[in-house]
């Protein structure tokens, strides 16, 4: 099932523990974004509002005892995306989004098979489909799949990762 629009939202909201987030790419293309990037690669500069939506709902998950969370598997050197994305990560960590990383640049990918997804709750899974490009083409929930691949993958990219401010500062 393709989730889009207001039937991704609702569904995404509608967690009741945990949301974990895979993410395999070097960029991504997020329209809502392009002027943000286009400031930042101009300036150097990322000014984000306290009510930016993301960082609304982040914190309004963290407020209902909800945890959220990513890991981003990487190589060096970063693409200028992932510079640009490494500008937000300090925001959404502030708001209570656990963000660590997984560099793979001098080592093997323990997530090499893996392609982006979500995992709400250990039980649902959303597959992210993406063109060359990074841009999305697609959200498919998986329905009734076994999540324990997903978990397997979560659990290794959690145990082989690094927070954020320790991988920034490194």
């Amino acid at each position: 099932m393709l989730l889009a629009g207001d039937d991704w939202r609702n569904f995404f909201n509608s967690y009741r523990h945990d949301a974990f987030r895979l993410e395999t790419l070097p960029a991504y293309g997020v329209p809502e974004e392009d002027e943000e990037f286009r400031v930042w690669r101009e300036t150097g500069r990322l000014d984000i509002p306290a009510d930016d939506p993301w960082l609304v709902r982040v914190r309004h998950y963290r407020e209902t005892g909800r945890d959220i969370g990513r890991v981003h598997v990487l190589t060096r050197p970063l693409t200028e995306y992932l510079r640009f994305e490494f500008a937000f990560y300090p925001h959404s960590s502030e708001a209570g989004e656990e963000i660590r990383i997984l560099d793979v640049t001098d080592r093997p990918n323990p997530l090499a098979r893996a392609q982006d997804f979500w995992l709400f709750d250990d039980t649902h899974i959303v597959l992210m489909h993406y063109a060359n490009d990074g841009t999305q083409i697609g959200r498919e929930l998986l329905g009734d799949a076994d999540p324990s691949p997903y978990i397997e993958w979560k659990c290794l990219a959690l145990a082989h990762s690094v927070p954020f401010p320790e991988y920034a500062a490194g």
